[in-house]
Parts: C-alpha cells; structure tokens; sequence
C-alpha cells in the first residue's frame, strides 16, 4: 500500500537524497536546464518551485520578510551565489506568472540501463516557445474600423475643395 507516502525517496538516505536535490536545484538556477531521470527531475520540480515562489514573494515583502525568505531558502540551497541568481534573474523574470515555473520534458531512454530520461528547464527561460507566442490582439467580425471608414470620407472633402 502506498498510504502517506508522499516522497519519491530515490533509492538514497535522507541526507544523501536532500544533497543531491540541493545540487540539481543550484544547477538548474545556474543553466536554466538540465538533463537527468524523469523520477529525479519530478522530484526537483517539488523541491525547487517553493523556493522560486519564496523568491518572487521577496518584491512584496519588508526588508524582515525578505531577509527571511533568503535564509530559508540558502538554508535548502546552500550556495549562495545560487540564492543570488535566484532572488535576482529568476525572481524578476517569473514575477507574474502563477506557478508551474518548471516544465519537463522527456527525452527517451539512456543507453546505458535504459532509464527514462527528461529534461527539466525554467518555463521563462526558453526563447523557443516563448517566441512562438507574441501578444497579438484579438480581432472581431463585427465590421470595418473607425479609421477606415473616416479616411476616404476625408479625402473625399479635400477632393471637393480642389
């Protein structure tokens, strides 16, 4: 039975487990991607999405709060110049989004043992789908523009007065 188990335990001890998360966390805030095992990188999408929404709670937050945030998180990270490119790049560019800053992204088989391979990245870092997607406006069917029907009564006025 699998009642309260809420932790993919990875096949490590506890300290192990949790230095190893730590590491991929500091690695995927570094290179914004990473390529590793789909049960890994499930596992760092739960252990890396509190800390990114601590950092973007920092915009927010007093001078006390924020302080708090960065030592709960360098806590869990331990790397300090991760916990800066944290509060700094990251925090900034996934200010508005919701949640879901990670995204995975299976990428088949290793040939080694055939483990099931995935690449997990920051959502907002990617240029590909981002780039695909520009804010255009959203038309209607309901008729001609204003200016379109103002313009050529213009000129018909100025072409009278020639």
């Amino acid at each position: 039975m699998r009642h309260g188990k809420k932790v993919n335990h990875l096949g490590r001890k506890t300290a192990h487990r949790k230095a190893m998360l730590a590491n991929m966390a500091c690695s995927l805030i570094e290179h914004k991607r990473i390529n590793t095992t789909v049960a890994k990188a499930k596992a760092l999408k739960q252990f890396v999405e509190p800390l990114i929404t601590k950092a973007k709670a920092e915009n927010n937050a007093t001078t006390a709060e924020s302080t708090h945030n960065r030592r709960i998180v360098f806590s869990r990270l331990r790397n300090k110049y991760a916990v800066a490119d944290l509060f700094g790049d990251v925090a900034t560019k996934v200010g508005d989004r919701q949640g879901g800053y990670t995204r995975i992204i299976k990428l088949g088989n290793r040939l080694g043992d055939n483990a099931d391979m995935a690449m997990i990245e920051l959502v907002d870092f990617n240029e590909l789908y981002n780039a695909g997607k520009p804010a255009k406006k959203k038309s209607t069917r309901r008729g001609r523009s204003k200016k379109a029907n103002a313009a050529p009564a213009a000129e018909v006025t100025n072409s009278e007065e020639e």
